[in-house]
């Protein structure tokens, strides 16, 4: 079970069941999403983020929320799930997982979420802030058809980096044949997990379920790896906006839709022809005739950080703003990414960044920063 730590500042905070480790490890611990979360250790946020990019980083992911979905008798999990997201569920064989949204009547995103097939349920990571409203969506809507059952005090650990499938095949050697987007139920140290290769670093890794009892000796034996170092969240933010990849609250929310924000390729074709799923109309019109505003990349000149909420000006005209910027450490340079006008969404289309009130010279770039490296066999 996750206990709580009373603060001042912030009332109760949540703990995962690595806080005993993250503390003798010597992170520093920050409030995040209701919870105590290491935002690094002591070799700080560039080491962390090299580490990672170069061999392999071990991640405490369990503030994110695992659900479990289950058909009851005559019913179908997928379908079900369908009627609140617009990725291809039904299409999912045993082993398979899909990223999707939760979407609102205005197309709007709730949240973003993984599903997993694991052949007799289906299994969802979602994001720590949002995953009590989600639980309470899929209560509410799919009650009828599926046993819900969250999955909230699990641990979960994201080990990421081009030496991540060395490091966990030498203790558990079936992971190492896994592709990219595929799961499977894994013992791990004597407990059952369940490893998905994925991850949000945009490389190679795995996410590793693990009863919340056995999260700490797994967590231990990885780290006892050669390869292997833990980082913190502030590395997890720089590797994935290096790797273009949408932080919900931030790239993506209720004011977003999955085609401004480039997530058409989510969403399946019968999926797009068919609709079924809410703000499918909108969504459905956008795709046909384009959306008033697109999510760019942003190369800003000099040493500037141009962060969320940043003005985007073209031609003496605000056209958009910064949703996501700082140092992408492997380019060795700044980058943003924020929407803009889709007139003014062109790569190559020089724009100016408001920083601290004066004007930064930019250019809109094609994402992803860093070349996916996913391993697809």
């Amino acid at each position: 079970m996750t206990e709580t730590l009373l603060t001042e500042a912030s009332g109760p905070l949540k703990r995962t069941p690595l806080h005993a480790l993250h503390r003798e490890l010597g992170a520093r611990l920050v409030p995040f999403a209701g919870y105590e979360m290491p935002v690094q250790y002591p070799t700080g946020i560039l080491a962390e983020h090299a580490q990672t990019r170069s061999a392999a980083g071990l991640f405490d992911v369990s503030h994110m929320g695992q659900v479990r979905l289950t058909a009851k008798p005559g019913q179908n999990a997928a379908k079900a799930l369908e009627r609140l997201v617009p990725g291809d569920i039904v299409g999912l064989q045993p082993g398979q997982q899909r990223y999707t949204q939760f979407t609102n009547e205005t197309g709007g995103i709730l949240d973003d979420l993984m599903v997993t097939s694991t052949g007799d349920h289906l299994q969802l990571v979602l994001n720590a802030a949002c995953k009590d409203a989600d639980l309470a969506q899929l209560q509410k809507h799919l009650s009828v058809s599926c046993e819900v059952e969250p999955m909230f005090s699990r641990g979960l650990l994201a080990l990421q980096g081009p030496q991540a499938a060395r490091a966990l095949s030498r203790i558990a050697p079936s992971v190492a044949t896994m592709k990219f987007m595929t799961g499977a139920f894994v013992v791990i140290e004597g407990a059952q997990c369940y490893v998905t290769r994925s991850g949000y670093t945009g490389g190679d890794g795995y996410e590793i379920s693990t009863p919340a009892d056995a999260a700490e000796t797994v967590a231990r034996k990885l780290l006892a790896q050669p390869e292997v170092k833990p980082i913190g969240l502030g590395a997890r933010d720089s590797l994935r906006l290096e790797a273009g990849l949408c932080l919900y609250g931030h790239d993506i929310d209720t004011t977003t839709t999955p085609i401004e924000a480039g997530l058409l390729w989510s969403i399946g074709k019968e999926r797009r022809a068919q609709g079924g799923f809410p703000g499918a109309a909108l969504i459905q019109r956008q795709i046909a005739e384009g959306t008033p505003r697109k999510r760019v990349g942003l190369l800003p000149g000099g040493k500037a950080i141009a962060r969320e909420g940043t003005e985007i000006v073209n031609d003496g005209r605000i056209v958009g703003k910064v949703t996501s910027g700082g140092f992408a450490p492997t380019l060795g340079r700044a980058v943003a990414m924020g929407y803009v006008e889709r007139a003014r969404s062109a790569n190559g289309t020089r724009v100016e960044l408001i920083v601290r009130g004066k004007p930064v010279p930019a250019e809109i770039a094609p994402m992803p920063f860093v070349k996916h490296a996913y391993y697809r066999g």
